[in-house]
């Protein structure tokens, strides 16, 4: 597998990350390996802290003070593809599996056991599939803006015309893909609009998607979320991520995912959701968790106010709060 490798100047005297970098070589699913970068701070019972797309752990720079303080190790990684891990640069490379085989390994390398998974956007994604097949390794999940798409509801025969419809659906400028994100579905679903940004625009860039969807973004953080991606080469899986979310039954993630949410139907973890009031992407998908999971019943599922999709660092201070409360009302 060709990796590329950030250089490490890029990540110099960033704004508020103060963190010592930890590193583990795992199994690349080629025969190689690759390495992967995570923060490992405080000590206690262990919250692992997983980013979602196109973000990395500096997401969580101010929510790591906050549960290190209360008497808790937080694990926060960086997805392969992101922040300080390396970088393949062929895009498909990217697959949902690789992506759960490699943040398997690395909970295996720091020998995980009974954590708290805090899982946003894709770090859900990946995050509940290793709840599922490896639950021995976890005792609590908090889904923040989170979702475990298994295309659910959607006839086996649609699945040609949605490839039809997201093939032929432009590659949208940043400003407009957000405007279709947060209006009503028209003529087809306003995500792809957002696949196919990431997928094709020749403007797509992390750190812009940051600035427009932060509620505030200042020039020295824009520069943070900036510092993994120095060019094109580096940015290979933040533009695949969206292409590989199962929205179509003949997706091949589609099986696991399935049978990861037979396992949550059946869990009696304690599940928390803990969602934001301003997130387009991922609004109403705590329904299905609260529903059907019974280890969210009786749970004190909130909707944070003043956040969009990125709530670890819109509220960052109120989720942290959130994560600690639900803790010690669930005492392992």
């Amino acid at each position: 597998m060709d990796l590329v490798r950030t250089p490490e100047e890029r990540f110099r005297n960033l704004a508020d990350y103060p963190f010592a970098p930890h590193y583990v070589e795992v199994n690349d699913g080629q025969g190689g390996t690759l390495r992967m970068h995570y923060l490992d701070e405080g000590q206690g019972e262990v919250i692992l802290c997983l980013h979602g797309q196109p973000s990395w752990s500096y997401l969580y720079r101010k929510m790591i003070p906050l549960l290190t303080q209360a008497g808790y190790r937080v694990i926060a990684p960086d997805l392969a593809g992101f922040g300080k891990s390396d970088k393949p640069t062929e895009r498909a490379s990217y697959t949902y599996a690789n992506h759960v085989l490699w943040m398997k390994g690395l909970i295996e390398a720091v020998d995980l056991r009974g954590a708290t998974l805090i899982g946003q956007d894709w770090g859900s994604l990946i995050g509940l599939r290793l709840v599922a097949e490896n639950p021995e390794r976890f005792a609590r999940v908090i889904a923040a803006n989170a979702a475990l798409p298994d295309a659910t509801g959607i006839a086996e025969e649609l699945a040609p015309k949605l490839h039809t419809l997201l093939a032929q659906t432009p590659a949208l400028p940043l400003p407009d893909v957000f405007a279709k994100l947060a209006g009503p579905m028209q003529d087809r679903p306003p995500f792809m609009y957002w696949v196919r940004h990431c997928d094709a625009h020749e403007d797509f860039h992390p750190a812009e998607v940051m600035k427009l969807a932060l509620k505030h973004c200042s020039d020295a953080e824009y520069a943070a979320y900036a510092a993994p991606f120095p060019s094109e080469e580096y940015m290979q899986g933040a533009r695949q991520f969206p292409s590989l979310v199962p929205i179509t039954p003949d997706n091949p993630a589609v099986p696991a995912n399935r049978a990861a949410w037979a396992f949550f139907e059946q869990c009696d973890k304690p599940f928390l959701t803990a969602y934001s009031d301003a997130d387009p992407v991922m609004k109403g998908q705590e329904k299905r968790f609260i529903e059907t999971v019974p280890g969210a019943q009786g749970q004190k599922h909130t909707i944070i106010e003043g956040g969009g999709h990125f709530l670890q660092d819109d509220v960052g201070v109120e989720l942290a709060a959130v994560v600690i409360e639900f803790m010690r009302a669930n005492p392992v």
